[in-house]
């Protein structure tokens, strides 16, 4: 049982805020030495200890080369550093502005127009604080100037935000291609129909509660010189990120390139935007680069941590306890996916989709392959269900996200209000997933 201590020790020190990468190393370490002395018993010498000790992280400086020499995860640094670039490039305000004039007359038409935004930012940056906080300062004022409810604007602003882990490109997508081992490029074409989905069904639902409750989303009266010439500057700035997602996926679903190629290809087409936009700069290109450094060392630091985390897991046999729990259930395949979906639900309102996908996925993952689930399929079910993680209260981290951008007005439950409904939806998306895979594709 010392593993599945341990895994709920370094549970309790992140909901206390220790930092992530430290916690699981530091855990890993301390339950390894415990490890080791019980499995001496009844006569553990000091020395026997310590040898049993650096025995069981032997294989770690392998395992860190390994990481480090990783091309699958070259790619995370290059698409951080496109959605950065794109992000100091105002791309969002550009969009939001133009899309917010098309649909002003639709009633619930900036709700829709902040939906197709996230889906635009989610292609071509897939950094989800950026588009949140984009939105958030962008978006919301206008919306709640036009008599918008707090409720639909704080919970459109957030869900749309957080497309971009499902719509590819999308770091989650590269992560769980690395620990499935397969192919990014099969994920992103796997995740592509799922996430449309989710956004219609967003659409949908913003439609219909419109139409319901008129004083939700009013519509808007757009003056006539406003609307001239409206089309043009959608399109101006519709196209050229439209342009960079064709080449950035467009070049994988093709065969031509790698993710990995692609991504280089998105950060080169970042640059040629923000120099289309005059944005281009040594200092932003400074500030990108250094921001991508952080966020790049920070993913890295906690891939480290979380495998020798794994290291001592396996080594105490409490992968086998969890295997054998998991395979008792009644159900057999349905009883792991729907446990497994409420665990990684679970956990997600306490940790970051990172942790999750190399602490309990690779966990998870054997067991899978001994009931025979197909594997794309089960990523994708992981994958919907790690977005569904940034949404929900009370750690959701798109609700921070907006919250540090709100007006004052705007209050806490007001988004934990708003996002309810669009939770709901994406529980239902995913449920759809897990009982008609074929109609994704995925069976």
């Amino acid at each position: 049982m010392t593993g599945i201590i341990m895994f709920f020790a370094a549970l309790v020190l992140l909901s206390v805020g220790y930092p992530v990468a430290f916690t699981f190393g530091a855990v890993a370490l301390f339950f390894g030495a415990i490890a080791a002395y019980i499995e001496l018993m009844p006569n553990p010498a000091f020395v026997m200890v310590a040898e049993e000790f650096f025995s069981m992280f032997s294989m770690m400086p392998f395992r860190i080369y390994s990481i480090m020499t990783n091309t699958i995860l070259m790619a995370v640094p290059l698409f951080i550093l496109m959605g950065i670039i794109l992000q100091k490039s105002e791309l969002a305000e550009r969009l939001l502005e133009s899309m917010g004039i098309l649909f002003g007359k639709v009633r619930g038409g900036l709700a829709i127009s902040t939906v197709l935004v996230g889906t635009l930012l989610a292609a071509s940056t897939g950094v989800v604080g950026a588009s949140v906080v984009a939105m958030g300062v962008i978006s919301l004022p206008v919306m709640l100037k036009y008599g918008y409810s707090k409720k639909l604007a704080t919970g459109t602003i957030c869900a749309a935000g957080t497309l971009g882990q499902i719509i590819p490109p999308s770091i989650v997508l590269i992560i769980l291609g690395d620990v499935f081992q397969l192919p990014v490029g099969d994920l992103f074409k796997a995740a592509l129909v799922p996430g449309l989905v989710l956004v219609g069904c967003y659409i949908v639902y913003i439609v219909i509660i419109a139409l319901i409750d008129k004083k939700v989303a009013p519509e808007i009266v757009v003056a006539e010189e406003d609307k001239k010439g409206s089309i043009g500057r959608a399109l101006l700035a519709i196209l050229p990120p439209l342009t960079l997602i064709i080449l950035v996926l467009g070049s994988i679903f093709i065969g031509i390139a790698t993710p990995t190629e692609s991504a280089a290809v998105g950060a080169l087409g970042a640059m040629v935007l923000a120099a289309m936009y005059r944005k281009l700069t040594w200092q932003i290109v400074l500030d990108s680069s250094l921001q991508t450094a952080q966020i790049t060392a920070m993913v890295f630091a906690i891939l480290i941590g979380a495998t020798a985390f794994s290291m001592v897991f396996i080594y105490t046999g409490a992968d086998l306890i969890v295997e054998e729990f998991m395979m008792g259930l009644p159900g057999e395949k349905w009883g792991f996916i729907i446990l497994s979906m409420a665990a990684i639900m679970l956990l997600g309102f306490f940790i970051d989709f990172i942790e999750i996908s190399y602490i309990v996925v690779p966990i998870l993952l054997p067991i899978s392959h001994a009931i025979g689930l197909n594997p794309m399929w089960f990523a994708i079910l992981i994958a919907m269900n790690l977005q569904t993680s940034f949404l929900t209260p009370p750690f959701g981290f798109s609700l921070f996200y907006l919250k540090g951008v709100c007006p004052p007005e705007v209050q806490t439950i007001d988004i934990y209000r708003g996002v309810v409904p669009f939770i709901i939806i994406q529980m239902m998306v995913l449920a759809s997933i897990v009982v008609f895979p074929h109609l994704y594709g995925l069976s």
